[in-house]
């Protein structure tokens, strides 16, 4: 799997991490059961400090899309409550929805993005 790192973006470093690894897992570049590299590894892979990668991994732990394993490392273990992650979704998308209303974007147009997104992710990319 291919991390980039926007090291200009006002993102923090260890949320874009995050974000690209949990793309890939709905993108299916990672699955079920894959490894992810140890925490030295992608810092030095991606340049930066242990410390970040360490905190995307504990996020990622919290929100159940890795465990930590002492002998595997941290490995993708999707244990999501479908209804938690619905609400969450919710709560996520009531601001970005609202965000695009102000700008007046369509409701077409959401559910044409949408539609591209998943369809993306159903091809196996991400964009």
């Amino acid at each position: 799997m291919l991390i980039e790192i926007d090291f200009d973006s006002d993102e923090a470093i260890y949320v874009q991490l995050c974000n690209q690894i949990i793309m890939g897992i709905a993108a299916s570049v990672i699955h079920e059961g894959d490894s992810l590299p140890s925490v030295r590894q992608l810092a030095d892979r991606i340049g930066v400090n242990m410390h970040t990668v360490n905190k995307a991994y504990s996020v990622l732990k919290r929100e159940g899309y890795i465990s930590l394993d002492k002998r595997r490392g941290a490995v993708i273990a999707l244990d999501i409550d479908k209804l938690e992650q619905l609400e969450e979704m919710r709560r996520e998308l009531r601001i970005v929805l609202a965000r695009g209303c102000c700008k007046n974007i369509s409701r077409q147009e959401v559910h044409d993005l949408v539609d591209e997104i998943f369809d993306a992710y159903s091809a196996g990319m991400e964009r």
